[in-house]
């Protein structure tokens, strides 16, 4: 399997820092953000990896990451995204890259305190996809699932009344017909490909499986009282536990 991570976008939420750099450039703690993502797919056995990002900070993200090998990356190739077209439009980017193999897309402000290892290895024998769920006390911010045995039946995008405490986090996985599946879509309200148009059109094939995500997740990108937040938490958590995979030092040293 192959690694896509979105780190594009224009981080408007996070103004005025922004303004001036990719939200996905920011500290978290004392890393970049945009490292934790990355130690996610590593850790999952993951070294073939795309970064899709975009606006004019674009270039800092090679002058940081370089070919990948200080993270034990194999692969890491870069993509550029023009404009916010929305997950869905961004993953488009990657289907040469991707090819016919299946692929792991998670979002570059998703910080993960635990392993999705587990779950990239049941996808490996799965058709269609696969998503990661969280239990939250705010479920109407996100997508939420309606779950039926082991399959989801359908997303429904910020509902009012949700039918679980689960939310949908940005870490996805698709066989590769995904990239056809995409070309169907029609652009959202906002003018976007979404991907909860995605993961609903599996479900409603009955292929879209799910695990619940037992660590701790923290949105980045969300607001900057979130931000902080996941740097607090990182930070605790870093003191507690240094050599824990997803807080280590990797590619901190090779990077001086």
């Amino acid at each position: 399997m192959k690694g896509i991570i979105l780190g594009g976008g224009l981080g408007t939420r996070l103004y005025p820092m922004t303004k001036i750099t990719n939200k996905h450039l920011l500290p978290v703690y004392d890393m970049p953000m945009i490292y934790y993502p990355i130690f996610t797919l590593v850790e999952a056995g993951i070294n073939e990896i795309i970064l899709v990002t975009g606006g004019n900070s674009a270039g800092e993200f090679l002058r940081l990451l370089g070919d990948g090998r200080q993270f034990g990356i194999k692969t890491l190739s870069y993509t550029y995204q023009e404009k916010e077209g929305g997950i869905a439009q961004a993953m488009m980017l990657c289907s040469e890259f991707i090819g016919k193999e299946k692929c792991v897309v998670i979002l570059g402000d998703n910080i993960l305190d635990g392993s999705i290892k587990n779950a990239v290895k049941d996808f490996q024998k799965e058709k269609g996809a696969k998503i990661i769920l969280k239990e939250v006390q705010n479920p109407s911010d996100y997508g939420v699932p309606v779950i039926e045995g082991n399959k989801i039946k359908e997303v429904i995008e910020k509902p009012k009344n949700p039918p679980s405490n689960y939310a949908v986090i940005g870490v996805y996985m698709y066989n590769p017909d995904v990239f056809e599946m995409v070309k169907t879509l029609k652009p959202s309200a906002r003018g976007e490909l979404e991907i909860s148009d995605v993961n609903d059109w599996y479900a409603k094939q009955g292929q879209l499986t799910y695990e619940i995500f037992k660590g701790w997740w923290g949105d980045a990108g969300v607001s900057v009282d979130t931000l902080l937040e996941v740097n607090n938490y990182v930070a605790k958590r870093k003191k507690e536990n240094p050599d824990y995979w997803c807080f280590r030092n990797a590619g901190q040293s090779a990077g001086k």
